[in-house]
């Protein structure tokens, strides 16, 4: 910690004793604000990930809650499932994360963990199979934080890479967010602007209204700048739904200005208990038992999600800690090794709840700007995510277009560490921008990674710089080679 000519005020209780609030220059009242404020910025994700977990069918035509997707009455049920899962686990594991990392970090659904999840493996396998790669995707980070191999694993995969796939996954997901908006459509040859090039319709309307709120919210530094605006469109939705009966756009292609993902139709009563049923459908083995074809692909799929979920987390950690002037001199804040091992528990806890990895959430930061300094203010963040369980009925009226103005401006923030490569050499530059412009355009974020990862072997070994490769990038450039020739491999074996 840095020094101070100050000494920390004697603990007032227990609980201050515990937590250190004091000793960290911080009060309950304090704590308390800082926790709300990281639970307002961060709780979006209460109604994106249902919209991305909760919408997208398995390889059988099924929901993650077991339903056919081909039925739209399954839908609504479905994602107030995952609303409910998604609360759960993330309060769960918030409020641990205060009690034994004693840090002011939250965690959630990872955005970009869960559109891997929900856009390249389910598709591939069944939804409680998926699950079961998030499952061992915990466990290894859990093992590798256990073992003292994190730092190897970090230095094995070089900084340009991480940067193209931190950047690459933003693109993916705006890519997302334009699409569920019905902003960037299928067309002639490829895509096109809305309905014949046209933008047209309410729902449009409401999610360039709301790209519009959140970006001046944000640059007027307005915490919970995500929040505010997916309620508010949202209001302004129901709104429009009631007076105009808009509907939803058909999968036949008729009604092509309706709601693209979910009507904003209110129905019942907004509050109920919660439903858990997603809890523990999982499968740890199935997708490994699928094809050889299948099988490698999730292997390598599983790595790609530990990769995403390891580094993010590190980062996301170094930054809190930075914000509170929480970090020792060695760069790391006190109690590193139970906060990485909470962090890879919430992973294995996202995928038994069957809402995908949690992660820690650099939303933690603004909790952190109001005055949060201990895991106190996580505990206050959890329960805050507990309490919004009993209100997932209220999920079911936000439309795509009023939540993916968050995916299109979380892709923005992603965006922001293209800085850190030097695109004037082509040896660092060029493995970062296959990585980052082959996930978007071949919609799919594996199909980046393991670009980025063969070229950057490639150029290394052209320009003899063999020694300067860890040897875990050979084995893992080499099991990429093996995952694109697989259509090859199956016709010669065929």
């Amino acid at each position: 910690m840095s020094s101070s000519t100050t000494a920390p005020a004697p603990a007032r209780s227990g609980l201050d004793s515990y937590f250190g609030i004091s000793r960290r220059g911080s009060s309950i009242a304090q704590e308390v604000r800082g926790g709300l404020v990281t639970f307002f910025t961060m709780a979006y994700i209460i109604a994106l990930n249902p919209l991305i977990i909760g919408t997208t069918p398995d390889k059988d035509g099924n929901l993650v809650s077991g339903l056919s997707a081909a039925d739209p009455a399954n839908i609504g049920p479905t994602i107030a499932m995952v609303a409910a899962a998604t609360a759960l686990i993330a309060g769960i594991m918030t409020i641990l994360m205060g009690v034994v990392g004693r840090f002011p970090l939250a965690l959630a659904t990872g955005l970009g963990l869960n559109a891997m999840l929900a856009y390249v493996i389910a598709p591939q396998v069944t939804w409680p199979q998926a699950m079961g790669l998030v499952v061992w995707e915990g466990i290894i980070i859990l093992v590798l934080v256990l073992t003292g191999f994190r730092e190897a694993v970090f230095r094995a995969v070089p900084r340009p890479l991480r940067t193209g796939i931190a950047v690459g996954i933003g693109l993916f997901i705006t890519l997302v967010g334009l699409a569920d908006a019905g902003i960037v459509r299928p067309g002639n040859p490829l895509l096109q602007l809305g309905v014949d090039n046209h933008l047209l319709g309410w729902p449009m309307a409401v999610f360039v209204l709301g790209l519009i709120v959140l970006v001046l919210l944000f640059v007027r530094r307005t915490p919970g700048a995500m929040l505010i605006t997916i309620v508010g469109m949202t209001v302004v939705a129901v709104i429009l739904e009631a007076v105009l009966k808009i509907g939803a756009k058909l999968p036949d292609g008729t009604n092509p200005t309706g709601w693209m993902l979910n009507v904003p139709a209110i129905e019942g009563s907004f509050f109920s208990l919660p439903d858990l049923s997603l809890l523990g459908r999982v499968d740890l083995f199935g997708a490994f038992t699928v094809g050889p074809e299948v099988t490698i692909a999730m292997l390598m799929t599983v790595f790609a999600l530990l990769l995403a979920d390891f580094f993010d987390s590190m980062g996301t950690i170094v930054a809190v800690g930075a914000e509170g002037n929480l970090l020792g001199s060695d760069g790391n804040p006190e109690r590193t090794r139970e906060i990485l091992v909470v962090d890879s528990v919430a992973a294995i806890a996202g995928g038994l709840g069957s809402v995908s990895s949690n992660t820690s959430y650099i939303e933690s930061a603004a909790g952190v700007g109001e005055g949060a300094r201990t895991g106190f203010a996580s505990v206050v963040t959890g329960i805050a995510f507990l309490l919004s369980l009993f209100l997932a009925p209220l999920v079911k009226l936000v439309p795509s277009e009023a939540a993916a103005p968050a995916l299109v401006f979380v892709g923005f923030l992603m965006l922001s560490q293209v800085i850190h490569v030097d695109w004037t050499d082509p040896e660092e530059g060029f493995p970062a921008f296959i990585t980052l412009i082959a996930m978007p355009f071949t919609y799919s974020i594996t199909v980046g990674i393991g670009a980025g990862f063969i070229f950057y072997v490639l150029i290394k070994l052209a320009r003899g710089k063999a020694r300067e490769v860890h040897p875990l990038l050979y084995v893992v450039a080499a099991a990429f080679v093996l995952f694109f020739a697989e259509g090859v491999i199956g016709a010669l074996i065929s």
